[in-house]
């Protein structure tokens, strides 16, 4: 199948990798390739230079936004930052039009001015918008009419989302949600050719606003683990 994975940032590098090990051809979008080719220091995450990457992954295309969307048949993969993602993806709504996007996206504001500032490890905790009313999902969503999106992966790190065998042999929960069923099967069925074996339908895409909100428990989580990665799993 030919998927389209929009961003280059670790979570997207990390889908593109799984994606062409398991045999389908991959396209990844950026803003501008040239100018992501171009760059030769790390990212804000430390990820060391796409071109480099690139090389490192023969096979895996990299085009614009709109040509990595319209190159795909049916499964697109959104992780371009929750900032900028509605702006980018309302830009190349036509070429998203009747396909399945399966966002991961958190809506963080970096840096915020707020009152009581969370202090991390790493900074001031980002600040979610939207959140409690509305979702980066639904946002999505309501731009994007003739796509059907679906919010999962954002409970977790992407190389786990990837690989959930590194976390207590895979022994842990995903989470789903969206307003349409087929499109939720095209996730979940992606989900299992990953390794999950427990995937949770939460239902429409109004449960993307918890999925969301839940970023900060995971960083809280994280934290008291001294930076371990962990897995979630739900008790029925």
């Amino acid at each position: 199948m030919k998927i389209a994975v929009l961003g280059t940032g670790g979570g997207g590098r990390a889908h593109a990798a799984k994606l062409a090990e398991l045999g389908h051809d991959v396209i990844v979008g950026t803003r501008d390739p040239e100018a992501t080719l171009a760059r030769t220091e790390p990212d804000m995450m430390g990820n060391p230079p796409y071109g480099q990457w690139l090389a490192e992954h023969p096979g895996i295309r990299l085009a614009t936004f709109a040509e990595a969307a319209a190159a795909a048949d049916e499964l697109v993969i959104n992780g371009i930052d929750g900032h900028n993602a509605v702006r980018a993806l309302t830009a190349i709504a036509d070429r998203l039009a009747g396909k399945v996007l399966i966002d991961y996206a958190v809506p963080f504001i970096y840096n915020p001015e707020v009152e009581h500032p969370w202090l991390t490890p790493w900074g001031v905790m980002p600040k979610l918008d939207p959140c409690d009313t509305d979702s980066l999902g639904e946002q999505i969503q309501r731009a994007l009419p003739e796509t059907r999106v679906v919010k999962a992966f954002v409970t977790q790190e992407q190389e786990t989302v990837v690989d959930p065998q590194a976390i207590g042999g895979g022994d842990h929960t995903m989470f789903v949600a969206g307003d349409d069923a087929d499109a939720k099967q095209v996730a979940t069925d992606l989900l299992k050719s990953y390794g999950w074996t427990d995937i949770l339908d939460l239902g429409g895409l109004v449960c993307a606003r918890g999925m969301e909100m839940y970023a900060h428990m995971h960083s809280a989580i994280q934290f008291g683990l001294g930076g371990a990665r962990f897995g979630v799993k739900i008790v029925r």
